[in-house]
């Protein structure tokens, strides 16, 4: 008796990748004409569309007239969305962007009439297991993944919901391949030996690819493919019909994060290329959560424009765009939508602040209370500097209140210099006090913990690093430490062969702030700083998706060590994301979209800056066979003014969220 194979067809939807949203879209529109007219004459008995919303929004402002078909199919149980309204990065997105992608996606899926949801992450860079919480949340209790899931068995509870382990990918396009059905049917045998090997009396065929169309005579070819099966019978049918044939055989349980990578790239070098990319990207979603914080404490009346932003900001969060690997046209894309988040959220906030006649000091510190934290020290914004203030920077501008009122409009006359201003908030109570000294080439900032920057060469492409084997990186050697006390910052100056580190403490605050700005000339190159700990570092707490998560680490593993030859790997490696916090031994590192650490010995290191040219480059070191198109991107190499900023201090890692807070409360202004 052949085994039941159920099929279901669908097309892997980037809105942008390789090529630009409005060249895809213009694809989108064939192929989705195409199944369109393919459900309506009965040769596709459904079709699944992505598990987002997106990309049938971008079909239908070109097709509006296709609205009440599309419905109609949709009710028919035809055609099924959602429930994301983007598929996103899980690594790179906090957990207030992903409930908003759920809450905005699953809205709109149901007004279109949709009411079956699968979550759905078949092309995720690995998988984060927070996202299971939001599924439960929203009442989701199905998930497909790919990458990353090892050895498990197609059918297994992630985290407490059912999930189905796509074990050859959701990538089978053979039935648009220009081979005859016997190569077909031989190929398609190999891929079900492999699913039925850790599936239950059923198993689950993906059809279709990226961008790719719907064949006219598919059912026909899985007629004639049938005939050559000996072991399979294949169904056209959708995934919900084999969760319900499966229903039984949730029996495997995982706990955890999904990034095992010894059986699918899970491309981990994606955290740090276009670092800045990510920089735009935490900043944005820290203003953004900020603005609707503040805004629904006074009364919630800017909550359209906020949902508009999230949008926007979700669009440039599908993984081929916050990663960065694609082409040069799509990033300038995605940073023109970060500043246009950017403006609405700070421009939401300034609008608040007038409306309820505050202080630029005032405002900060009841911001600062609405998010859960209280400042030592204020950063504002001021026409005037009175006593006990410290200057921390000079702009030239206008007045804001200039600017938000409707009933005026600025004039040459009221450009003028705009200070920046740092104010103790109160009595400052346990200073803590940081004796910051340089020793053997190394930056100390406790008796046994010092930092020091390193380069490495990196020829890889923007999904992986390229490690060169016999590569120990160089060393900035470190000139001169100079420091200046304030009222309320100390600020030190670290002069180094390759840039300038400022080191600021705000009194009352438990971290140091560091500061890079520098003009990159040079390709293909790897930066990082590196906390030097007292002991081999075999554990880290990290920041995902708003929640503390423990990894252990094998300290004594070099990638350069263990670089494949066999076609097909990846090799493992040491490193792995974060938002916008990591720790170990005591040590507390926030970062200003910096979201890739590594560890190695006795070294926490944070990638600073990761240049390369290419979006998959074929003789990449650390994975052995292409993961995408080999196609040149010279942007990704950042030879342009550049920056990284972190912070580092002795603080309990519990307590993480409060001083993050404090750390990027000086975005708002």
């Amino acid at each position: 008796m052949k085994k039941k194979v159920i099929a279901y067809v669908h097309s892997h939807w980037d809105r942008e990748w390789y090529r630009e949203f409005e060249v895809f879209r213009l694809r989108l529109i064939r192929v989705f004409d195409n199944v369109l007219e393919m459900l309506e004459n009965g040769s596709l008995p459904s079709f699944y569309f992505d598990g987002q919303v997106v990309a049938l929004l971008d079909y239908l402002k070109i097709r509006p007239e296709k609205e009440d078909l599309v419905r109609r199919f949709i009710s028919e149980k035809k055609l099924f969305i959602g429930p994301f309204y983007c598929l996103v990065d899980e690594f790179l997105t906090d957990r207030k962007v992903f409930e908003k992608n759920l809450e905005i996606g699953m809205k709109i899926s149901k007004d279109f009439g949709c009411r079956d949801f699968i979550g759905y992450l078949a092309d995720t860079f690995g998988h984060s297991g927070n996202v299971c919480k939001a599924f439960k949340k929203f009442g989701i209790d199905k998930c497909m993944v790919w990458r990353g899931c090892g050895d498990l068995p197609s059918e297994f509870v992630f985290n407490g919901v059912n999930t189905i382990n796509l074990r050859r990918g959701y990538f089978m396009d053979i039935f648009s391949a220009p081979v005859d059905v016997q190569a077909k049917a031989d190929f398609l045998k190999k891929n079900l030996d492999m699913i039925a090997e850790k599936s239950s009396d059923v198993s689950l065929l993906p059809v279709g690819a990226d961008h790719l169309g719907v064949e006219k005579n598919l059912q026909e070819q899985i007629a004639q493919v049938n005939n050559l099966l000996t072991d399979y019978e294949i169904i056209l049918s959708s995934p919900f019909e084999y969760f319900d044939a499966v229903k039984d055989n949730f029996k495997v349980e995982f706990n955890g994060e999904l990034r095992d990578n010894s059986k699918t790239f899970i491309l981990p070098g994606c955290y740090s290329a276009r670092v800045n990319l990510k920089q735009y990207n935490i900043r944005a979603s820290f203003l953004l959560d900020a603005a609707d914080k503040v805004q629904k404490y006074f009364g919630g009346k800017y909550s359209g424009i906020i949902d508009y932003a999230y949008r926007m900001l979700l669009k440039n969060q599908a993984h081929d765009g916050i990663c960065g690997c694609s082409t040069d046209l799509v990033h300038r894309e995605n940073i023109t939508r970060y500043e246009k988040v950017i403006q609405i959220a700070k421009t939401v906030l300034k609008e608040i602040q007038f409306e309820n006649s505050m202080t630029s000091f005032d405002f900060v510190n009841k911001t600062a209370e609405i998010l859960g934290c209280n400042l030592p020290v204020a950063e504002f914004e001021s026409l005037r500097k009175d006593d006990g203030e410290q200057v921390v920077a000079i702009r030239n501008g206008f007045d804001d209140t200039i600017l938000y009122d409707t009933q005026r409009i600025p004039v040459t006359e009221d450009y003028t210099e705009i200070y920046r201003l740092l104010k103790p908030n109160g009595n400052i109570q346990n200073d803590v006090k940081f004796d910051l000294h340089l020793k053997d080439n190394k930056l100390f900032i406790s008796e046994n913990i010092s930092i020091d920057f390193v380069r490495f060469i990196d020829n890889g492409d923007t999904y992986n690093t390229g490690p060169v084997k016999d590569d120990n990186g160089e060393t900035a050697v470190m000139e001169n430490l100079s420091f200046t006390g304030g009222i309320c910052r100390d600020e030190w100056t670290l002069k180094t062969s390759f840039f300038v580190v400022k080191i600021f403490h705000n009194k009352g605050e438990e971290f140091l702030r560091f500061e890079i700005r520098w003009n990159n000339k040079l390709k293909n190159h790897l930066w990082q700083v590196r906390f030097n700990l007292p002991a081999p570092v075999e554990k880290t707490l990290s920041e995902d998706m708003d929640e503390l998560i423990g990894r252990t680490f094998n300290p004594a593993y070099k990638i350069r060590e263990h670089l494949p030859e066999k076609r097909g790997l990846e090799a493992k490696t040491n490193t792995a994301p974060m938002q916008r916090f990591v720790s170990a031994q005591g040590v507390s590192v926030m970062t200003k979209g910096l979201t890739e650490y590594e560890v190695s010995e006795n070294s926490l290191s944070i990638t600073l800056l990761r240049s390369v040219g290419v979006i998959s480059s074929p003789q990449n070191s650390s994975r052995s066979t292409p993961a995408g198109p080999p196609l040149e991107v010279p942007d990704a190499q950042l030879i342009q003014d550049v920056s990284a900023e972190f912070a580092a201090g002795f603080f309990t890692p519990s307590d993480y969220k409060k001083y993050v807070i404090q750390y990027f409360l000086n975005e708002i202004l």
